[in-house]
């Protein structure tokens, strides 16, 4: 299976969700997804979600997957039947494929609404995630934000450095 190559996404904006749970997605950052092709809409923490191309996401995922089912099919899970269970049922809740419309619109689907926290008429951050662009509720951002920023310089230099 051929992986598209990633293109860098970055940018935050501010948009709003309209009545139907709209949401316009930047020009260029539905142009670095691909978003010609299938894209996967997955849930990443409450108030938060991201879009990728499911090209990128589906060797991955695919990957994972196919271990796991070695692994269970071998008896090197048998113990942990409940833990395979429970991660089945968030991998089952966790994605869905999605399109884009015309003007990069993207309908935010049931059961990702709630998981994301914001009313119809309400705003969200789009924020482009190097390789996904993610859909934040802007409570969660400001605080995920506030956590992170001042690992900044150390995470850009451990990338930078490493092999």
């Amino acid at each position: 299976m051929m992986t598209a190559k990633p293109t860098f996404i970055l940018g935050e904006f501010h948009r709003l969700l309209d009545d139907r749970f709209r949401l316009s997605i930047p020009v260029e950052m539905a142009q670095g997804l691909g978003s010609e092709g299938e894209l996967l809409l997955v849930k990443e923490r409450p108030g938060a979600l991201s879009l990728w191309n499911a090209a990128q996401w589906h060797p991955t995922r695919d990957q994972d997957v196919a271990l796991i089912e070695s692994k269970l099919q071998s008896g090197r899970l048998a113990g942990r039947l409940s833990d395979v269970q429970r991660w089945g049922r968030l991998l089952s809740t966790r994605q869905r494929s999605v399109q884009l419309a015309q003007r990069g619109r993207l309908v935010v689907p049931e059961g990702f609404r709630e998981f994301l926290g914001v009313d119809p008429g309400g705003g969200v951050m789009v924020v482009g995630a190097a390789l996904c662009v993610e859909i934040w509720h802007p409570t969660s951002w400001r605080e995920h934000l506030a956590t992170e920023i001042s690992s900044f310089r150390d995470l850009e230099g451990d990338l930078i450095e490493s092999r």
